[in-house]
């Protein structure tokens, strides 16, 4: 490791205090998909070592669900695009190109979460959000930790699966 993880590197300006750990969770995952994924070939990423989940799936899903998350935390519902990436969040894509396509995604999608963390008033954080057609209870803070936690949870994922397909 040449640098310590981002959440060591000190405060990053532009980020409300209390959501800096959303945004160095955010950017440790940025760099750990670039470092994991680049160079893997379309059956890596689409493999499923004793039918656990693809790379390529979790590789989706983190950009997938974080976008979602950050819907719900603006107050907004899932638009018809969102609902469609969730459904073809596990259909192989076999392009020579896929790891680079893959981490692009990704890299807009944090850019984005980024961007909306950067606009977030740090008042409105307890504000009650709801999530999914259930409409379940959660506030601004809670959705924007769990789009933190899940990311990384999937980025763990990928990060041992690499390890079994190479």
């Amino acid at each position: 490791m040449s640098q310590p993880e981002v959440w060591l590197r000190g405060p990053l300006p532009h980020f409300p205090r209390l959501l800096q750990p959303v945004a160095h969770s955010l950017l440790q995952c940025r760099e750990e998909m670039a470092a994991h994924v680049t160079g893997l070939t379309a059956d890596q990423i689409w493999a499923r070592p004793g039918g656990a989940a693809s790379i390529g799936f979790h590789a989706r899903h983190a950009a997938g669900s974080l976008d979602r998350l950050l819907t719900y935390a603006r107050g907004e519902a899932l638009s018809p695009a969102q609902l469609t990436f969730l459904q073809d969040e596990d259909a192989p894509d076999t392009a020579p190109d896929i790891s680079a396509r893959l981490i692009a995604a990704f890299e807009t999608t944090v850019e984005q979460a980024l961007a909306q963390l950067r606009t977030t008033a740090e008042a409105t954080l307890l504000e009650g959000r709801s999530v999914g057609r259930a409409r379940l209870p959660s506030t601004v803070v809670g959705l924007l930790f769990h789009a933190a936690e899940h990311t990384q949870r999937h980025l763990g994922q990928i990060a041992t699966t690499v390890r079994v397909v190479r």
